[in-house]
């Protein structure tokens, strides 16, 4: 990974937005810094595209679609989209409502077995939000280890279920969207631009294995210092400071890239 001042000038050229992970990147031990929320309506303000892109569930995203300088929050791991236009907050679900209760109720059975067979698991305090998925604590308020937490991840498979692990949550769906998928998909239907496109236009900056997907698709991938988890590709370049601190540090680059190119 390199440092960002070593980010090619071409590839913040013509940047139309930025895409950002939540926990442990753009949060600090889950609290929205007053710096961060700043380099937010900093960059806002100087016209980048920002769409948070998270494993947090969908209630979180539509209040946060609301409430901060943001176009959109891609939620579920890129299953549920938060679309804000002027004042006003859609929902976006690519299955209709009856698909969807189909497959939750298919999920709840698979997660009614991983109960079973795995007592000691605890829900995550934001599952009663979510749409598409069924999420354990494993790093939040707990700490599960690892070992189990891939015995966990191989049952869930054995059962038809996707597994995603970030940070602080495992997360069970029966959804096979992931965060880059996601973006591509919804950031090419609301602006009609190619999904290919998508993955130049756009910066992804996050941390942990569940942003794997996007670092492994978009061209320019940032990480802040604190990467978790084994991602099958890293970001290309990597923020000096952890968490918040390192959101404000990659803001400030673009920013400045910005300003310099007029």
């Amino acid at each position: 990974m390199a440092r960002l001042d070593q980010i090619p000038a071409h590839y913040t050229a013509r940047l139309r937005g930025l895409l950002f992970d939540l926990d442990d990147t753009l949060l600090d031990e889950g609290k929205l810094l007053p710096e961060a929320l700043d380099a937010l309506y900093r960059l806002k303000q100087a016209g980048f595209e920002l769409h948070a892109v998270t494993g947090r569930p969908a209630g979180w995203g539509a209040v946060l679609a609301h409430q901060w300088p943001v176009d959109g929050a891609l939620t579920e791991n890129g299953a549920i989209y938060l679309k804000k236009e002027a004042r006003r907050v859609t929902l976006e679900d690519p299955l209709s409502a009856e698909e969807r209760q189909q497959r939750r109720a298919e999920l709840e059975a698979v997660v009614s077995e991983l109960r079973r067979r795995f007592p000691s698991l605890v829900p995550a305090d934001d599952t009663w939000q979510r749409l598409s998925d069924f999420t354990f604590d494993i790093g939040e308020y707990q700490r599960v280890p690892k070992q189990e937490v891939f015995q966990v991840r191989k049952a869930a498979r054995e059962l038809g279920a996707n597994t995603l692990a970030s940070s602080v949550h495992l997360h069970i769906t029966l959804d096979r969207a992931d965060k880059a998928s996601g973006s591509a998909r919804c950031l090419s239907a609301r602006y009609g631009i190619d999904p290919f496109q998508v993955l130049l236009s756009y910066a992804f900056i996050g941390d942990s294995e569940n942003d794997a997907a996007c670092f492994a698709a978009f061209r320019l991938t940032l990480g802040v210092k604190n990467q978790s988890g084994r991602p099958t590709l890293p970001p290309r370049f990597l923020c000096q400071a952890e968490r918040a601190h390192g959101f404000v540090e990659a803001a400030n680059l673009l920013l400045a890239r910005r300003r310099d190119a007029g």
